[in-house]
This record gives C-alpha cells, structure tokens and sequence, in this order.
C-alpha cells in the first residue's frame, strides 16, 4: 500500500484508492503515519479526535476506530500493518511507502549533494522531493495536533523550495525561476526570503524597475500587517539594485560536479539546539565571520586539528544568540547532526563534562548500560563516534579551558563553537570572536523589533537616550523593550524618566551586571505581589527547568491559583517557557535573570520561610513520584518509605500528570537529582533517602546508572548523618539492587548484608523480606540452591504475615524455579497455580507474566513443548502490553526453546535471536547469555557443531563475567559437547535440553524478567 500525506490524506492499494472512512478514521490514521512505525498512544489518538474534551467512552472509539482500519487493510492484503503495542499502536509502513519519510529521504540527499559541490544533482533532488507535493499537508482534516503536525511539514515544504530556487539562482538559471517564483510570493507574501529571490531573478533578468517593485510592495505588505520594516538583507538588497552593485550580476560560468551522495547514517543523527530567536539582531558580522571559518576550515583541512570558534564576552552580550543563530545557519554542512549543552560556567554549580557526554553519547545511539563509568572512558567513546561524522558541537557558557577539553572531538571532521566569558586562550589553534556591546543604530533596532518600528520612530530621541541608558547590552534592551510591549498606551520618554529617577541604578548602568539587575528590577516591579513571591521562590529550586506545579508547593497556594502567575512572569520575560504545555509546561530562568533571583530571595524570604517552601516542593514531588509508581506497576509495590509528610496534590492534578508515568520521570528527572541533593542539604533525611528510592523507577527503566549511583550515595550519606536505620537499610538495599542491575554480584551481596542486618536490628519485616528475596536471588545465581529456597521461605513467611500478595506471587514463582531444578516439576507446577492466583488478586500484570513465563517451564521440563509454547505467547503478549523489553527478551528465550523441542527450527531460531538483540539492547547480560545458550542447543540439534561452539562461547564468556557459576557448568558442558561433535566425537549422543532430564538441566528461562528490585 502506498500512503500519501502531502495533501489530502490518501492511500492507495496498488492503482485502487480505498476509502478510509470517517472523520474519525482519517484522524486516527493521519496521527499513527504521522509517527510511522512508532507508538502512537491511545490517549494521543482520543486528544486528537476529540480535543480537550474527552467523552467517557474516548478510548472505547479509538478502540472501534483501529478495528475499523484493520478491516480496511485486511481486505486489501495487509491484515498486520496495525500492531498493538504497550499504551497504544503501531502502523508498519515501509520504506517508500509514505510521501513524507520520501520527501524527508530526497530532500536528505539534496543537502548531502550541495554540501558535496554536486549542484545540479542537489537541484534534481529538491524538484522530485517537491513534486510528491499535491497541496497542503493532510487538508481537511480537522484536529489540532494533526494541524500543528501538518504546519511543520508545510514550513518544511516551503524552506526546501527556497533552498532549491538559491542553488537554481546560484547555477544562474534566474530566467526560467521568475515565474515560480511569482506564484510563491503571492503565496506567502511575508516570506523575506522569496521576496529577495525574485528581485534578485528579475535584476538578472534585465528587470530592474520590477525588482525594485517587488521590494516596495515587499515594504508595504510588511508595515501593513505585521509593523515592521523588512529585514536588513533585503534592505541591502534593494541598495545594491539601486546603485547596480557587480556582486549581483550572474555567475559567468558555473560548474556543478556530480558526486554521489554519503550513504544515510544508520545510527541517531542528533538534533540538540535550541530554537533561534525570531528578532535576531546587528550581529550579522560576527555570524559571518563563524560561517566563513567553518566553511575555510572544510576546504582547507591543515589549518586546524579540531576546527573550534570561541565567541568571548560579558554576560548579558548575546554571546549564545549568536552561537544559535550561526549554528542553525551551519547546520546543513554537518549531515550527521548537532549537539548542544549549556555548561551554565558563570553558575555556583557547573554541568560537568561527566554528565554532557553521558548525554551526548545517549544521543548519539549508546544506551544507558553501555556508557563508561570514567570521564576517560567516556571521552574516548565519545571521540570514537565522532571520527568519521561531520558533526556540529555547541558548547554555552564554559567556566574555562578544562570544562571542554574532554568535551573536543578527536579529528577534523567535527567543528565546535563555544561561547564564554573568557577568552580561553588556552585552546591552542581556536578562532576568537570577541563579542561587544551594539553600537546605537543596532540597539534601537532591537528595541523597534521588540517594542515596534513605528513607535520608536516616532520618538527618536527618546529611543536613543533608552538605548544609552540600558549600556547598549542586548540582554537590557530586550528587557525594557519588553516592559514597552506589555504597555502599549506608554511613550518611550516615560521609561526614559523612570530610568532617570533611580540615580543609584544609572550609576551603576554603565558597570556590567548591575545595570542589568536594574533593568530587570524595573520588569520585577510591574508584575504583581505574589507573582515577585513565585519568582523569588523559584529560585530556591537548584535545577535547570521547573514545572507549573512547583509553584503551588512554593507558595502553599492550590495549583489553579499559581498557573496564571506563571503567565504572567512569562509575558514579563522573566522567565522563559522550555518546552511542553499545559500542566506538563515547563519553565526556566535565563542565568542572569536567576542571579537577581536569588538576590530578591535572599532580601526579601526569612531562612524559615526559604526552608519551609523548599520542603514542600519535595513533598509534593515525592507524593508525585509514588503515584507514578503506583501507576507503572499497578500498585505500591515493594517500596520502602520513610515516614516524612506528604504534600497532596489534587487527585486530577495529579492523574493528568501521571497519566505516562515514566515521560513524567523524564521531565522531572533534573528536579528528583537535585532535589535528593537540596534535601540532603537542607536536613530532610527522610525526604531525601525516601526520595532516591522513588526515583528508581525511572533511574531503572531507562539505564539512568549514573544518577542511581549518586543520588543513593548521597542519601545513604544524609540517613548517616541523622542516624536513620531504617534510611541507610533501604539505600543499601537499593544500591545493592543497582549492583544487581549491573551484574556485580559480589558488590550487591555486601550491600544486602550490611542491609539486613539493619532492618533485622529494627524489627523492620517488609525491608528484611525484600532483602532476602534479592539474596535468594544471588545464591541461585551461585548454584547454591538449599541456601536459596531458605532465603526464598523466609521471605515468603514474611510477606504472606504482611498480606503482600505481589510480593508472596513472585517469591513462589521463584521457589518453583528451584523445584524444577532439583527435578521436582509437580512441587512447581503447585507452587506456581498459587502464585498465579495471588499475582492476579494484586493485579500485578507484571508478577502475572513471569509467574507464566514459569509455568512454560514446567512444561518443558514435563516434555510438554506444545503447553509450553502456548504459555510462552500468553506471556510474550503481557509483557509487550506493559512494556517490558527485558521480560519480552526472557519469554522469546523461553518460545524458542519450546519450538526447538517441537522441532520448529527455523522458528525457534527467529525467537532466540530476536531475544539475542532485544537483551543486548537493554544491556542484560543475563538474558542475552542464556539466549545464545539456547542457539548453541539449536545448533546441535542442527548437527552444526561449529555455530554452537560460537554461540557456547559467547554465552560462557557472559557467564562468567556475571560470577554465575551454576549457568557457567551448564554452558561449559554443553561447550565440551559441542566440540567433540566439531572434532569428530560422539554425534549420536543427545544435545543438551534432549531426554528425560531435559527440564531438570534447562528448565529455567525466565530469569529476572522485570526484576523487582527497587
């Protein structure tokens, strides 16, 4: 099927256009190709038909909405194209099947083309990205996320007809080009950049009189509906049209080497920087000067190692405007992305290379098990990826030469910009830009962008004496152009006097920072009392970014009360909005801002006061994270908590913004590191270790190793300091659970050990049987299975004594492993019809499945592969449905297995190496281990005895980095077999997992699924 979204949505089934349906149907299906072949929730799907107002029966119509799309595909051959995933769908569309992902694909060769020389073939990929164009992107259909979607693609649209039309004009082909792009301008009269083309074409095409036409009009249009003057490159055109300037004339003699484009990356091509300012302004010299650089270092290679540009001045200079705006302007000289990362060098506590490369590696595709401990390490892999991608780095506001040198690639096919308030003369062969103030003309066009052109024309005077007053530093000027806007009924010469008025301040105008906590004094005032309360309040959150409902907490006030006064600092520019909307918008403050931030709270907020607000963000961010929790497992399940009050959020609040609870980890992440630090600080023992817990969830899920490792460092250091037993029990246990995760067992076993002794000195039942449960788990791993089953009975005594029928579900599922290693799958199977029905009375699906994924193994050891395989589906379903990619990984392990016994070979290898990568994409290396020791059985029973030493090899190695020594005999034994075979040995004897004993020696393939050890 061919699908088509550059226009009407339509699909085709060969010639056969097919009717999707309804209104409801083309919302559905526009959403889910709009993310093809990824999850699509069904919350996104019911918010996109419905808007904000959800009838009851919301997810039941998306629900008939899929059903009735699959019927359409079905009937035409494609049955499977929709997949039901975890909190939602997947269509399956493949590549050249979707206009869009083709326009996105031509439209990437073009760029890599130009960027090789290659003009014309640059061109002849632009005109067919072009033609798969019929209109405006998905017309007609009436939803606004599919609008706003279909906004991004028509913006794109347009930019690629521009960037064409520049080369076309570039190869001197201006005649055949004004008539299209006549058409264009009308159609987008305030594109300024279509606007300079066509004069250009026109000037070149003997059109003079018409060019400069266009220019009037141009001028006209822009007053008319927008108050302002075209910008200043078309005003420069106009003048070099006027006084015929040689720089327009056409290009005598133009080549265009057609090269073949660089194959597309087959990893992440990363996208990190922010968003350029819309009235950007008077730095074109210096952006100039950053791209001639780039471009000088591309074509003559010898002049630099690393090519780096260093942009130094004071704060409030627009240092990282610029660097911004030249690197969006760069951009598509660097087809394998850009990275970006605020350093926040003039703060009290700095970025550190540490944590920018744990997150420029995670975006450059290396998952979170993956990534070095070390700083070295890090730095190497970083190099490593970087040595042969032409990559663009932006690095804000370092503190000095050793806060980037680990950051710096290793060749010269990556450029880095830097900005700082140094020099960094340190950085041998790097290019200096000095950034200074603007001179008079470059202010009061900033303050007519922001406040008006016509205004300010209107009070030159006035506009001048401003821009005198505010040192000319575009971070002032922005500012009181600001307070301009908000009070239109205000003339300039009424700021100018309110400046005029406040002596000390304009003493101080002149001296750097000062002048601009003046300024931002005079934004302060107009807003109203409480909202200067949130502003000074948020300064006390020692994170990047902070959500609306931080507020409430701040100022005691419900949520409704505090969200309008977000707005209203907002409008007042005193802090900036960073993404999201709604009850998931988030907020932060510009650095300079921050500072006056802190000097008001530290004025104006007793220490009481300061302390008081802070511990009730904490308490609300750790009710927030509890109902995450609940909400990702299905219940508060094997948590330990302090006692430490909560404060409650609404339960509506709270449900829209827990409804993903790990998307909310996410936002959330800086402020749960920081604040287990903050609360650490501040003496909030139990709020901080009870904390580090909470965060787990998402510190697990998503291979946040790292921050696991320090915020439990941290918090076990607090529960010390204030003599907390039950604190520092719960942190070892944690770490040891976070040893568990990165198979040191010896690590993890010293944890618990010191963690049970202090529960145990406590009294404390629910901690002890958490403790021995992850022991059991050692000692299986160990092959010390009696010590096991003890460690396994006392925990189950415990819980059952606790009413915790989760907990009691996945102790007897875990007891029924150990039966059916000692050969006894009849006490298994019984344990395990127990532990089914407790894990469904708690309604843990997570528990359900791998009390399953049990179940099968009983099968297999009765030699019942059939039972086996059906059960092994049943879970494989679950686990998918909740998420669980380590869980997917055990339960493909395990329908592998049952297919090899059926003697479905083919099929069972197609499940163990699907779990082969799904375990080594999660980092388990558990999981992975056994998966390759079920190839190497596979093999063998292949008679291929040389892929099964491979596989044996492999999975042994794993083994024994692991100190898994019962899995170490298992695999070593089947490896003696297998290369005997290879060596001529006994083939008639049965591979391993044949005969009677076959469930008693590979019985076991769940494993860990989903190991609740948080």
């Amino acid at each position: 099927m061919e699908f088509r979204i550059l226009g009407p949505l339509e699909v085709f089934a060969g010639t056969e256009r097919l009717d999707i349906g309804g209104t409801r149907q083309r919302i559905t299906l526009a959403n889910l190709l709009l993310d093809a072949n990824r999850v699509v929730t069904v919350d996104r799907l019911a918010e996109a038909i419905y808007g904000d107002d959800l009838p009851p029966t919301s997810r039941a119509q998306v629900q008939i909405c899929i059903s009735s799309l699959r019927r359409l595909f079905a009937a035409n051959g494609d049955p499977d194209i929709i997949s039901t995933q975890s909190r939602g769908y997947t269509i399956r569309v493949d590549e050249g099947r979707l206009d869009m992902r083709r326009f996105e694909e031509l439209t990437s060769r073009a760029r890599r083309a130009r960027e090789a020389g290659a003009a014309d073939e640059a061109v002849n990929h632009y005109r067919e990205a072009l033609a798969l164009w019929r209109g405006e992107a998905l017309e007609g259909i009436d939803s606004r996320p599919v609008q706003a979607a279909a906004s991004r693609l028509n913006e794109e649209r347009i930019l690629t007809n521009e960037d064409c039309v520049q080369l076309e004009l570039d190869l001197g082909r201006h005649q055949q080009l004004v008539g299209e792009l006549t058409r264009l301008v009308e159609g987008y009269p305030l594109r300024e950049r279509l606007r300079g083309q066509l004069m250009l074409a026109l000037y070149r095409s003997g059109r003079r009189a018409e060019a400069l036409q266009v220019y009037r009009l141009a001028r006209e249009t822009m007053i008319e509906e927008l108050g302002i003057e075209p910008n200043e490159q078309l005003q420069r055109l106009e003048q070099a049209i006027l006084t015929a300037d040689d720089s327009l004339d056409a290009p005598a003699e133009v080549t265009s080497v057609p090269a073949e484009p660089p194959p597309a990356p087959s990893f992440p091509v990363p996208g990190l920087l922010p968003n350029a300012i819309a009235d950007f302004t008077g730095r074109a010299k210096q952006v100039d000067a950053i791209q001639r650089e780039l471009a000088l270092a591309f074509e003559d290679p010898s002049r630099f190692a690393v090519p780096v540009i260093v942009i130094a001045g004071k704060a409030g200079i627009g240092k990282t405007t610029v660097a911004v705006h030249a690197a969006h302007a760069v951009a598509d000289r660097f087809p394998f992305g850009q990275l970006f990362a605020d350093l926040h060098g003039g703060a009290s506590r700095q970025v550190s290379p540490m944590h920018v490369l744990e997150r420029f590696l995670r975006a450059l595709g290396v998952p979170g098990n993956s990534i070095p401990d070390g700083l070295e390490e890090r730095a190497e892999m970083y190099r490593a990826l970087l040595a042969d991608r032409r990559t663009l780095i932006v690095l804000d506001d370092a503190a000095g030469e050793s806060h980037v040198l680990p950051l710096l690639p290793g060749t010269r096919s990556s450029a880095v910009v830097i900005t700082s308030r140094s020099r960094l003369a340190g950085l041998a062969g790097a290019i200096h830009i000095d950034m200074d103030i603007f001179d008079t003309d470059q202010s009061i066009e900033l303050l007519g962008r922001i406040a008006g052109t016509t205004r300010v024309r209107s009070e030159p005077e006035a506009a001048r004496a401003l821009a005198e007053l505010c040192g000319q530093l575009p971070l002032a000027l922005r500012i009181a152009g600001a307070r301009l806007s908000a009070r239109p009924h205000w003339r300039i010469e009424q700021l100018v006097s309110r400046l005029e008025d406040e002596t000390r301040r304009l003493d101080e105008l002149n001296h750097g920072e000062m002048g601009i906590r003046a300024s931002i004094s005079l934004t302060y005032e107009s807003v109203g009392e409480e909202a200067r309360r949130l502003f000074r309040r948020l300064a006390i959150l020692d994170t990047g970014t902070f959500s609306a409902w931080n507020g409430a907490a701040l100022l005691d006030r419900s949520y409704d009360q505090t969200a309008d006064l977000f707005d209203e600092l907002s409008d007042a520019q005193l802090i900036d909005t960073a993404g999201g909307n709604g009850v998931h918008g988030m907020y932060r403050f510009h650095d300079l801002i921050r500072v006056f931030a802190r000097e008001r709270l530290a004025a104006e907020e007793t220490p009481a006061e300061r302390k008081a607000a802070l511990e009730r963000v904490l308490r609300a961010l750790l009710f927030l994270a509890e109902a995450a929790h609940r909400r990702e497992y299905g219940g508060d399940y094997v948590q330990i908590h302090s006692d430490a009050p909560r404060w409650p959020l609404p339960p509506r609040l709270v449900a829209a913004l827990v409804t993903e609870p790990l998307p909310w980890y996410e936002r959330e992440r800086q402020l749960l590191v920081s604040g287990i630090r903050q609360a650490a600080q501040a003496g909030f023992a139990d709020l901080c270790w009870d904390l580090a817990i909470s965060a787990v969830t998402l510190f697990e899920s998503r291979a946040y190793l790292d921050d696991w490792r320090e915020t439990h460092e941290t918090a076990l250091a607090a529960a010390r300091h204030a003599g907390s037993v039950r604190g520092q029990a719960a942190m070892l246990y944690s770490r040891g659970s976070l040893h568990i995760t990165e198979k040191r067992f010896p690590e993890a076993r010293r944890d618990f050990d010191e963690a049970i002794s202090l529960f145990t000195d406590i009294g404390d039942d629910q901690g002890t049987a958490l403790v021995l449960r992850n022991i059991a788990f050692l000692e299986r791993m160990s092959g010390h299975f009696e010590e096991a089953a003890a460690h396994y009975e006392r925990a189950l005594a415990m819980f059952a004594g606790m009413g915790d029928q989760v907990a009691s579900a996945y102790v007897l599922h875990n007891l029924a492993q150990l039966r059916l290693e000692t050969g006894d799958p009849e006490g298994a199977s019984n344990l395990l019809s127990e532990a089914l029905a407790l894990s469904r009375e708690g309604g843990s699906r997570r528990v359900e499945a791998q009390v399953l994924h049990r179940m099968g193994d009983t099968y297999l050891a009765w030699q019942e592969p059939a039972l086996a395989a059906e059960i092994f589906e049943t879970a494989l379903t679950m686990v998918r449905t909740i998420g669980d990619p380590i869980g997917e990984a055990y339960s493909l392990n395990g329908l592998g297995l049952a297919r090899l016994r059926r003697g479905e070979t083919a099929r069972a290898d197609e499940a163990l190496r699907h779990a082969v990568r799904l375990a080594r994409s999660t980092g388990d290396r558990l999981a992975e281990a056994r998966s390759l020791l079920g190839l190497g059985e596979l093999a063998m029973a292949c008679d291929d005895a040389e892929h099964a030493v491979v596989h044996l090899e492999q999975a042994l190695t794993l083994f024994r980095s692991m100190h898994a020594p019962a899995w170490e005999a298992r695999a070593t034994s089947m490896l003696e077999r297998a290369g005997a075979a290879r060596c001529g040995g006994d083939e008639g004897e049965a591979p391993a997992g044949d005969g009677p004993a076959a469930g008693v020696r590979h019985g076991e393939r769940m494993g860990e699924s989903g190991e609740l050890v948080g």
